[in-house]
């Protein structure tokens, strides 16, 4: 492709680390993407962005599925193709908008020889060719979750020096009140509330407010008074390492893994798994769709629905060990 297009490229990741907040991870992920995308343009012999059409984009999933891709990489992958056609989209038209206000500024009419450099390489666009593109259908993944004595067992953590306190509030607010990874690493202590909650900032920069249970809240106790001879002095996050200062996703990783190994877990424990955890056992218990929804602060129900099924397997398992009409002959 030609420099000019490659530098729309550079402009939406800009676009998307200021104005959207994106994470380092998932700017790396478009990052890749895009570069594919480049990449596959090349190959096609496509100069710039207005030459892609839907055919084009449903060649580059097609290609990049046959190449190894997983279903949900090659959506994601799509998904990146989508939001950059919209980024050129919304920028062609403040371009127009803009040089009409020139124009008439100037006493002149906008056309396109009048266009900036910028302009023209937009005037092809004439839509999203990503928007009817879709990826190849896999199968659907739940996630994995402890069972209720699995977590009582993981976080009987026995009593021991700060460190141990600072993993043990760790694993209590993250099965407690369903924080992503990221969340977790983000809390401030001013975001503990009085009243046993946590203002949590999620995906999107979306704020909320989840509750934080009654053993969670006495080890946080415990946690927060050995905090104060371990933090520097200007130093606002909940949980912090050896060094004072923040403790890093990495970290927090490190240490679920060993306390999972000490406590004779046999399968891997991460921390994303105390989220999955939270989630089934509450709607084992509740039934509570919606309240779940809001609690793990999903913008999309269907994104929750997926514990149901896990809830369904419980069930079913349930079903096929104790009706008598469920039991195969000899079992």
């Amino acid at each position: 492709m030609i420099p000019a297009a490659l530098e729309w490229v550079a402009r939406f990741r800009r676009y998307m680390r200021s104005e959207r907040q994106l994470s380092r991870h998932t700017d790396s992920n478009y990052s890749r993407d895009l570069a594919a995308l480049v990449k596959f343009c090349d190959r096609s012999g496509l100069q710039d962005w207005a030459a892609l059409d839907s055919q084009h984009v449903r060649a580059f999933a097609a290609k990049s599925h046959a190449g190894g891709l997983s279903p949900r990489s090659v959506q994601r992958r799509l998904s990146a193709v989508r939001s950059f056609y919209e980024f050129l989209l919304r920028e062609k038209q403040e371009l127009l908008d803009r040089q009409r206000r020139e124009s008439t500024a100037l006493g002149a009419s906008a056309n396109a020889e009048a266009a900036s450099p910028e302009l023209a390489m937009l005037m092809g666009l004439r839509g999203n060719p990503g928007h009817d593109v879709r990826a190849p259908k896999g199968s659907k993944r739940l996630p994995e979750s402890l069972d209720p004595d699995q977590m009582a067992r993981l976080l009987e953590i026995p009593p021991g020096d700060g460190f141990v306190t600072r993993d043990h509030a760790i694993m209590e607010l993250l099965y407690s009140s369903g924080l992503r990874l990221a969340e977790l690493v983000g809390l401030n202590v001013e975001d503990l509330g009085s009243d046993r909650t946590v203002k949590v900032l999620g995906k999107g920069r979306k704020e909320r407010i989840v509750p934080v249970g009654s053993v969670a809240a006495k080890v946080l106790d415990k946690w927060l008074h050995e905090r104060a001879a371990m933090a520097k002095p200007d130093e606002t996050a909940l949980f912090v390492g050896r060094s004072g200062k923040r403790l890093g996703p990495r970290a927090i990783q490190t240490r679920v893994a060993l306390w999972a190994r000490r406590q004779g877990l046999e399968m891997h424990v991460y921390p994303h798994l105390f989220r999955h955890s939270f989630a089934t056992h509450l709607l084992e218990s509740s039934r509570e769709l919606r309240g779940v929804q809001e609690l793990l602060g999903h913008a999309d129900i269907s994104t929750t629905q997926v514990y149901t099924h896990l809830d369904f397997q419980h069930l079913a398992r349930i079903y096929e060990s104790s009706h008598p009409r469920a039991r195969k002959k000899g079992s």
